[in-house]
């Protein structure tokens, strides 16, 4: 199944707002309804595909089927952009500026291999395409020349299971539930379920370092990773051939996180581990933020950890998004101060010990016990948020996240300045916003950061969310923050991104980039600047 076209997931999921809610973003932030409705599929306006009768003939060659080659314009639609709230506002505004000439949909390492000499040959770029959930320009390429897009979803299967090394190669295109239901066929799970779980794929959680919302227990995408297959315009690059190694430089860190720019990872190695006994997520009050966030701290620096951790501020609390299916369906919450999150997975043993102990730090960092209910609304609504996202823009309001990290003692500082420039830009340019964070991922020396923004959209909603952005991300680098700690740099961040690596880090990727990929074919613009 596709992803709704101009917006995410499931279309029969879609929800609108309650009339509390509306009433609220009408009085609180002076939403209103839009002027205009969505454009509809059938009234876009498509381009004819510039794709030369030549390079269709040698990519046809090559995929072996018109179905592995489309050139429709439904398919090209929907291949364009990512989900981000700007991409979602042009392409329902009929903006196909950045669609593809053509989707390729290849069935093996093979056949990746050649379509990339094709598009070597005809100077044609190429997108590697997952599950098409990027939220940072990752799939717009910079428009020098015709690109196609390349669909991995053939590329689905699970390739190899080790139970005694608790290995798996995982293909690409593999979304991660398909995945989670392969290895659980086996008593194994992959742990990895972040809010686009329900849609992306194994190739983009490798790519754009994917960070699961049950990270405190199983880890960041890239910390399971073991072994990676790369294929290039120059050949293949196979590495990870132990769990650690001190034969030089880990050249699995290179392909990690590279979006797409040194090419397409056709396999993926993994660490799995056995299928949880039990599972209990549980709700924790603070009384502010700052309180809150000493006590991740503690449990994420002397344990025990839990599976899940995570902690919104006072506003995301009260307005009640750490439970999005909740929202506006008893009022909002009466008692304030902060709510934590914490979840427990594995055997009855160790989940009973875990939960114990760090119920006992919990308290004494000034924690109030509320219960499971908080625990089990957000296991159950986790996956909705971007489904809120789209009713808020059907309703005329105006939101988007962004993220970031750094360590725990310049958590305040960030925390303060990203908020603060966020609520200036916006309310400068007279739609004061809402502003909400909490806390993600916690590790021993840091956290993860990610924020919400609703406000009203202004007349050009994508022009006007422009300088909020900028802001922030200035905020961040200032605050001692990283661009992004698990959503990507794509085109969106890399301004910053440059800055963050300095020229000497750019220019080696820079070379890397040049020896795997000479003529630029791959993503070009994203990650890195063209030269």
């Amino acid at each position: 199944m596709d992803m709704l076209w101009s917006g995410w997931g499931d279309p029969a999921r879609a929800t609108p707002l309650p009339d509390t809610v509306i009433g609220l973003l009408r009085d609180m932030l002076g939403v209103k309804p839009r002027s205009a409705e969505p454009v509809t599929l059938d009234e876009i306006a498509v381009p004819e595909s510039p794709l030369d009768p030549s390079v269709h003939r040698a990519l046809l060659a090559v995929v072996g089927d018109e179905e592995h080659l489309r050139t429709d314009a439904e398919s090209r639609v929907r291949h364009t952009r990512g989900k981000s709230t700007p991409d979602l506002l042009r392409i329902r505004e009929g903006d196909m500026s950045d669609v593809p000439a053509a989707v390729v949909l290849p069935g093996g390492h093979d056949e990746v291999l050649a379509v990339l000499r094709v598009c070597a040959d005809h100077d044609l770029a190429l997108v590697p395409f997952g599950g098409g959930t990027s939220v940072v320009g990752g799939l717009a390429p910079e428009r020098r020349r015709p690109f196609v897009a390349l669909d991995l979803r053939r590329m689905n299967g699970l390739l190899d299971l080790d139970p005694i090394s608790r290995t798996a190669t995982l293909q690409p295109g593999l979304r991660a539930p398909h995945a989670e239901a392969l290895l659980h066929d086996h008593g194994f799970t992959l742990g990895h379920f972040p809010q686009s779980y329900e849609w992306a794929t194994i190739g983009g959680f490798a790519a754009a370092r994917s960070s699961g919302q049950a990270s405190a227990g199983y880890g960041r995408f890239d910390e399971m990773v073991l072994g990676l297959t790369l294929a290039t315009p120059e050949g293949t690059l196979e590495v990870g051939r132990a769990p650690r190694s001190a034969a030089g430089p880990d050249l699995r860190q290179l392909v990690l996180g590279s979006e797409g720019a040194f090419g397409v990872i056709t396999s993926v190695t993994v660490r799995i581990r056995p299928v949880p006994q039990t599972r209990v997520y549980e709700g924790w009050r603070f009384d502010s933020f700052e309180e809150g966030a000493a006590a991740l701290r503690r449990l994420a620096q002397d344990g025990p950890r839990p599976t899940v951790l995570r902690l919104s501020d006072e506003t995301e609390t009260l307005i009640g998004l750490a439970q999005p299916d909740a929202i506006g369906a008893s009022g909002l919450p009466q008692s304030a101060g902060c709510l934590a999150i914490a979840g427990y997975e594995g055997t009855e043993e160790d989940t009973t010990y875990r939960r114990e102990q760090a119920a006992a730090v919990l308290r004494d960092c000034g924690g109030t016990y509320l219960g499971e209910e908080p625990g089990e609304r957000w296991a159950h609504g986790r996956y909705s948020a971007p489904y809120l996202r789209d009713a808020l823009l059907d309703a005329g309001a105006f939101a988007e996240t962004l993220e970031t990290a750094t360590f725990w003692s310049r958590l305040p500082a960030l925390y303060a300045s990203v908020r603060n420039a966020l609520t200036i830009a916006l309310t400068d340019a007279g739609t004061p916003p809402l502003v909400m964070c909490h806390i993600s991922h916690v590790y021993e020396n840091g956290a993860s950061l990610y924020f919400t923004v609703v406000s009203a959209q202004g007349d050009d909603p994508v022009a006007h969310w422009a300088p909020a952005k900028h802001a922030a991300g200035e905020a961040i680098l200032a605050a001692g923050g990283t661009i992004s700690h698990h959503h990507g740099v794509g085109t969106d961040h890399r301004e910053w991104y440059v800055r963050e690596a300095g020229p000497l880090g750019i220019g080696a990727l820079q070379a890397v980039k040049r020896r795997l990929d000479p003529t630029g074919l791959l993503n070009p613009g994203v990650l890195l600047p063209t030269d």
